[in-house]
């Protein structure tokens, strides 16, 4: 789900100061294709803008949070993700072998949301739904890993029994 949002443009739509490191970050946001965490907006603002400190990074990731530009995540990995904040509503599937974030719209699944929040007797005003995975051919491939990882340590303690005898 391939989505562009120009964070300098948000800023100035809510009035904020544009200064030149906060349109490095803008721009790196602008063109994150993944939900990055602090350190990786750091780490590609700082490839632009070598002058770029960490704390300017974190302030500007709050500053634009805090004006609604940046919606912050918590998918598990125990850092903060961020992307612009979505004209339209989406969930997030996370491959926890990679830690790629999936962004997805299914229409049936919004529609058995409403559906069981009015059989409990609700309404329903916002919701996020992230689900957990490990796509089946990574799933395949890590097997594989550990499987010859085991072949190796079995075949080392083959040739250590064969040493000691």
């Amino acid at each position: 789900m391939k989505r562009t949002i120009d964070v300098e443009a948000l800023c100035a739509t809510k009035g904020l100061r544009i200064t030149d490191q906060r349109r490095v970050v803008a721009r790196v946001l602008s063109e994150s294709e993944d939900h990055p965490h602090v350190d990786a907006l750091y780490a590609r603002a700082s490839a632009i803008d070598p002058g770029i400190s960490i704390a300017t990074v974190y302030r500007t990731v709050r500053l634009f949070e805090d004006a609604g530009i940046l919606e912050r995540h918590e998918f598990g990995d125990g850092r903060s993700r961020y992307e612009p904040t979505p004209d339209s509503h989406h969930d997030h599937l996370i491959d926890v072998a990679t830690g790629d974030v999936i962004e997805f719209v299914d229409p049936e699944l919004e529609a058995l949301q409403r559906q069981i929040v009015q059989k409990l007797g609700c309404r329903l005003a916002d919701h996020r739904m992230a689900l957990y995975g490990i796509a089946l051919d990574k799933l395949r491939t890590r097997k594989q890993i550990f499987l010859l990882q085991i072949i190796r340590i079995i075949d080392k303690e083959k040739l250590n029994l064969k040493g000691i005898q």
